[in-house]
């Protein structure tokens, strides 16, 4: 059940961080899941180093929405550099 939760809490990340972020392109489904998971990932990551989540805990919905427009924002620069 957790896989489910994830996946569905990473789309809905996605879909907010995308509508939230300027710029071109288009993603599908399966992409924009990966990007509010990995939005969440980088968030819980950032928030344990700073010392808002404990281990184990995850990121809040606005965490992970601004961690995943730092990913969207971090895939463009490299897309632009290549």
């Amino acid at each position: 059940m957790g896989l489910i939760y994830s996946a569905v809490a990473g789309l809905v990340v996605g879909f907010l961080a995308r509508a939230l972020a300027r710029g071109e392109g288009s993603m599908g489904l399966f992409k924009t899941m990966c990007l509010g998971i990995g939005g969440g990932f980088v968030a819980g990551l950032l928030g344990r180093l700073v010392g808002w989540y404990a281990p184990g805990e995850g990121a809040g919905i606005i965490a992970s929405v601004l961690g995943a427009m730092f990913v969207l924002w971090a895939s463009h620069r490299l897309k632009a550099r290549a």
